[in-house]
């Protein structure tokens, strides 16, 4: 379709109301939809080729499946669309963080925050990233390998060092293991509120109200804390702290509050830890299942690393078919696997109409699964992202591992630049076969995590 039909179908008259999905009397596809999310959304995706108009826990929600109808929605009339209602429950838990926060304030934060994720500020978190990982991997070495290793809760681990150090630096020594329990505890409320069909009010005294409450003092005591120690110290750092701490508006000269800088650091900290330690358990399972491309990565990281045990960090850019790897990752397991935004007024796809207060869903995992657009979707294969290959020949809305438009995700370089050096290393150290006995399937929660743990035995290299 040329760019000048579809502006020209995007700007007619609606004439056609969005076609309706049935579903059940008074709960439409609520039930089809919490228990098996992904088969619906396949399925949909075979019978429509736009646009399908669904009811879902009372609402009108309109998911979208063409890549430009993503990018007219995330980016083209962005400002049309805010945050939708399932925000309202990561807020109670991240506050209001570059993740849930809307409008004006959001465009303040992000003006703000912006500077510390620039290429040259996360060139130097790099040297962290590989310190932490190198004594990891020592860490894991030494372990017993005769049994499967858990290596989801290994790369929760890890991703919960790097975060810290990158994020705080060293003031975190001992105090880890905590936060990391408070923290999981907080995703995995925020998990059961989400997809809970009945929503206490915070202020009741439920047992999953109370044990929220309890781990967001543990967090707060602890970020809080940091704050106010760093302010009392009167001098910069390095780490993603300091910067923002540092950042000032450019138009009015201030800076975030305490409770501003709360928000952002909970919000990273959550996004930084967990939904990498996610991805790199998917691709670590698509590696047992594709020995021949584990052997070509492994030959790439021991012909470009060598045997330093912390490599150079500008070596890390020469790793291309890593950085493939990873992309293939996240194109069959990208962890934001939906999004959703509130229409504020009436907006056109096509002969379609979105009605104001109604949402609009994008579908990362069915744009990447799309045959139209990735022939053999289901197959993983790197070199669909080698440089000048098949990946740049599509729509540029084909591919939403990070969102897309003005909130792309802030962190989209670090996690890159993060998975690319746990990959790597983690491959130069160890052989990784299968382990036997699991049935590994995608769950959409939150984030696209696995049904359970993924184990995978591991042999030094």
């Amino acid at each position: 379709m040329s760019g000048t039909a579809f502006l020209m179908e995007t700007t007619a008259a609606p004439t056609h109301p969005v076609p309706l999905h049935p579903g059940l009397p008074f709960l439409g596809n609520t039930l089809a939809f919490v228990r098996d999310p992904l088969t619906i959304l396949h399925t949909l995706q075979r019978k429509q080729d736009r646009i399908v108009h669904l009811r879902i826990g009372g609402r009108n929600q309109y998911l979208v499946f063409q890549p430009e109808d993503s990018k007219h929605i995330l980016q083209e009339n962005n400002r049309n669309y805010g945050r939708s209602p399932a925000f309202e429950v990561l807020k109670i838990f991240l506050g209001n963080g570059l993740l849930t926060s809307d409008g004006d304030f959001w465009r303040r934060q992000r003006r703000l925050a912006q500077p510390a994720f620039h290429r040259q500020k996360l060139a130097a978190l790099a040297e962290t990233m590989i310190a932490e990982t190198a004594d990891w991997l020592d860490t894991l070495k030494s372990a017993d390998l005769t049994q499967p290793v858990n290596v989801s809760q290994a790369f929760m681990d890890v991703t919960m060092r790097i975060v810290c150090k990158t994020l705080f630096g060293s003031d975190t020594s001992g105090k880890l293991d905590g936060l990391s329990h408070a923290l999981d505890s907080l995703n995995y409320l925020a998990n059961s509120r989400m997809l809970s069909p009945i929503r206490f009010p915070m202020s009741w005294p439920t047992p999953n109200n109370q044990r929220s409450k309890r781990a967001q003092r543990q967090v707060d005591t602890f970020i809080y804390g940091l704050i106010d120690q760093r302010r009392k110290q009167h001098e910069d750092k390095d780490d993603l702290l300091g910067m923002l701490l540092s950042a000032e508006d450019e138009e009015t000269g201030e800076r975030m509050s305490d409770q501003q800088l709360r928000d952002e650091c909970v919000t990273i900290f959550s996004a930084g830890h967990e939904t990498t330690a996610v991805s790199m358990a998917w691709t670590i399972y698509l590696l047992t299942k594709h020995p021949d491309i584990l052997t070509r990565l492994q030959a790439e990281s021991q012909t470009v690393l060598g045997d330093a045990r912390i490599p150079p960090a500008d070596a890390f850019r020469r790793l291309i078919y890593t950085l493939q790897v990873v992309q293939e990752s996240l194109r069959l397991y990208p962890p934001a696997w939906i999004m959703s935004r509130r229409a504020r007024e009436d907006d056109h796809i096509g002969p379609y109409t979105i009605p104001a207060g109604d949402t609009a869903l994008v579908c990362p995992y069915l744009l990447h699964r799309d045959p139209a657009n990735w022939p053999e979707p289901e197959r993983f294969d790197p070199d669909r992202f080698a440089p000048g290959g098949p990946k740049d020949k599509l729509h540029s809305y084909a591919y939403l591992p990070f969102g897309g438009g003005p909130r792309l995700c802030i962190g989209n370089q670090f996690a890159l630049m993060e998975m690319q050096i746990l990959l790597a290393l983690f491959v130069r150290r160890f052989d990784i076969n299968r382990a036997s006995g699991q049935t590994i399937t995608p769950k959409p929660l939150i984030t696209l995590r696995p049904n359970q743990p993924i184990q995978a035995v591991l042999s030094n290299r």
